[in-house]
């Protein structure tokens, strides 16, 4: 898998992370697995922030892939702990978010993991996958200032 480091300029958007007791491995180092869950936790938010209109109990999506790039270990002694979170890119029925788990400064984060899911949008009456709708096409455009 080619998934170079994330440029943690283009993030908009970043939530801090509470880490636990139990997020730790034998190691004491926050366990694999656990990013995959900052990344939910960061996504769920993020979708409030980028659209007005979102609401998890109208809309959904399934994810339809993951992909996670481990670079430093992340520990209970990491001040500022955080997951970053941008909308990577569009399809018709999918779009793609990238995250980037940091601590530290802003002007001198620590990378600790980056990766990416991939949304497919989803009604759940008719239980299939449907277009992405425009409105949130637009929201996300603005939210990220791109077009």
């Amino acid at each position: 898998m080619t998934n170079p480091k994330p440029n943690l300029q283009h993030f908009r958007f970043e939530l801090p992370i509470q880490m636990r007791w139990n997020d730790l491995d034998p190691l004491g180092h926050v366990n694999n697995a656990i990013f995959i869950t900052y990344f939910e936790y960061g996504r769920s938010q993020y979708m409030l922030k980028a659209s007005s209109i979102w609401d998890w109990t109208k809309n959904m999506f399934l994810i339809g892939d993951v992909q996670a790039v481990f670079h430093k270990e992340l520990t209970l002694l990491h001040t500022d702990a955080r997951v970053l979170v941008r909308t990577h890119s569009f399809g018709n029925k999918s779009f793609v978010l990238e995250y980037a788990v940091c601590s530290g400064s802003k002007d001198n984060p620590i990378l600790h993991s980056h990766g990416k899911t991939t949304q497919i949008m989803f009604d759940t009456k008719s239980r299939s996958t449907i277009e992405i709708p425009q409105w949130l096409r637009e929201e996300i455009s603005a939210f990220e200032k791109y077009e």
